[in-house]
């Protein structure tokens, strides 16, 4: 049987990476979309199983003792990572995998799965970055600042990807991740 193919997406904090990958879902039937684990607090209009399984930290730690992520990093105070079982599971049945994780876990996976295909989304600047983060207000302005301090030390890390995509225009954008999708699952 074939093996499934590993689309992993990452950017900064506010660049439209949750937006796109549901448009990308929407588009493209057949990618699965792995929900990682963290132990931030759950949001507003957020579902435990949906964007994330919602963990404590005693758990997250004891999953790391374990060695149940494929990756984990600690970002902005709390834990996110990707469990093996979820992907290598799905990636031998020939399923294809949509991973949606920072420039560090991303780096991690590539460095176990260098057939793994990244795709960076980014936002024009950080200015216009800081828009964004502002409007969503889902943090408070020290948290704003430290997600702007890891924006641009994360846009820093997008040449290491496969592709970039600008999302200056959401549908532009969504375009964009689409095509670059159907090209890489068809080869």
């Amino acid at each position: 049987m074939k093996r499934g193919k590993l689309f992993i997406l990452s950017g900064p904090a506010g660049a439209g990476k949750g937006t796109l990958r549901e448009k990308l879902s929407e588009e493209i039937p057949g990618i699965e979309y792995s929900v990682s684990c963290t132990t931030r607090e759950i949001r507003p209009g957020e579902k435990d199983g949906h964007e994330y399984h919602f963990v404590s930290k005693g758990d997250f730690e004891a999953r790391i003792t374990r060695g149940e992520f494929l990756e984990w990093a600690e970002v902005h105070g709390n834990y996110y990572g990707t469990r093996c079982s979820d992907v290598e599971g799905a990636l031998s049945e020939g399923r294809d995998i949509l991973l949606e994780i920072d420039v560090q876990g991303y780096l991690q996976i590539k460095s176990r799965l260098p057939e793994a295909i990244g795709i960076f989304i980014t936002a024009p600047s950080l200015d216009d970055l800081e828009i964004r983060l502002e409007e969503r207000g889902t943090e408070t302005r020290d948290q704003l600042d430290v997600r702007l301090r890891n924006a641009a030390m994360e846009m820093r890390h997008a040449r290491e990807y496969n592709h970039v995509v600008i999302n200056d225009d959401l549908q532009r954008a969504s375009n964009e991740l689409v095509a670059l999708v159907k090209k890489c699952r068809n080869k």
